[in-house]
């Protein structure tokens, strides 16, 4: 374990499953004390009736060697998020890294569907869950977050600025979700820069999520068995990959230098020199590019 964030508060907003997991745990494993927060719990599911909860988040970041606390929250909720962030304040009386990672919207869209196609109310929803709730987070944390220099606000999005400027990102409402995201950071960036704090957007890469693993029918002790089907897939990463990418920013005096800018978990990996929990430094957008939508055969050698 190492103690680098030890006497850092952390907020990891949208916290149950995915890479909203893999940076808490990885945050407490620096030693951080985080928050975890999501609509999943012990006593009741979310939408996506999964069985992960904000418990079992929480419980990781201890085992990490962090403190976890688990806060249901749902983050439409003005009222829900301005109570959560007044007892961070009342427990702790700082925040010193706040990341933006709710989502819930893997069931609202449809692949290639155009916009007249496209469920209007599932498109909507994705869009409140996946912009509005970021908005409303940062709304009350903020302050908080300011009361000390240095704070740190990462934006998790899919995609970097540069791959989503040039490509069609699934379907409109996701195109225009994960874009949104992307913006946000530069925005708070410019907010945020002259007040001492720092603001950038983050995005894993192919990354080996319950529900990506669930989808392959995989497991993450097995997951290389998905590549018979979906050869590409070896370029994949886990959760924690991302993680230690934010617990790197977080841990860095000098991070002020990527304020506004949009950044990935492989591009950092080379930059600080960490890897993924096997070893590996995957760079899935670059393999994108390359390799991938190049119409080239799977083949990860010098992209991990």
């Amino acid at each position: 374990m190492s103690e680098q964030l030890k006497e850092r508060v952390a907020l990891v907003a949208g916290a149950t499953r995915g890479a909203g997991r893999g940076i808490a745990v990885e945050l407490g494993a620096a030693g951080a004390t985080v928050y975890v927060t999501g609509r999943s719990t012990r006593a009741r599911r979310s939408e996506y009736d999964r069985p992960e909860t904000i418990e079992d988040t929480a419980d990781l970041v201890t085992e990490a060697g962090g403190r976890g606390i688990a806060v249901p929250a749902d983050h439409l909720d003005p009222g829900q998020v301005k109570a959560l962030v007044g007892r961070i304040a009342d427990e702790q009386g700082r925040l010193d890294v706040l990341v933006n990672d709710i989502w819930g919207g893997e069931t609202l869209f449809d692949w290639e569907a155009p916009v007249w196609e496209h469920d209007l109310d599932k498109g909507l929803r994705l869009l409140r869950l996946a912009v509005e709730t970021h908005a409303i987070t940062s709304h009350h944390a903020l302050p908080l977050l300011l009361r000390n220099p240095g704070g740190l606000v990462v934006e998790v999005t899919d995609g970097t600025a540069d791959y989503n400027r040039d490509n069609y990102r699934v379907s409109f409402f996701y195109d225009l979700a994960k874009s949104s995201v992307l913006r946000m950071a530069f925005a708070l960036g410019h907010e945020l820069g002259p007040r001492g704090a720092t603001a950038v957007a983050l995005t894993p890469g192919w990354m080996r999520s319950e529900i990506m693993l669930d989808h392959f029918g995989v497991r993450e002790d097995n997951w290389r068995d998905a590549l018979e089907k979906v050869p590409h897939f070896a370029i994949s990463e886990t959760p924690r990959y991302v993680g230690r990418a934010v617990a790197a920013l977080a841990a860095d005096p000098d991070a002020a230098r990527f304020n506004g800018t949009s950044l990935s978990s492989g591009g950092l990996a080379r930059e600080y020199g960490f890897t993924d929990l096997d070893g590996s430094r995957p760079d899935a957008w670059r393999y994108l590019v390359e390799v991938q939508d190049a119409g080239r055969p799977a083949d990860v050698t010098g992209y991990r």
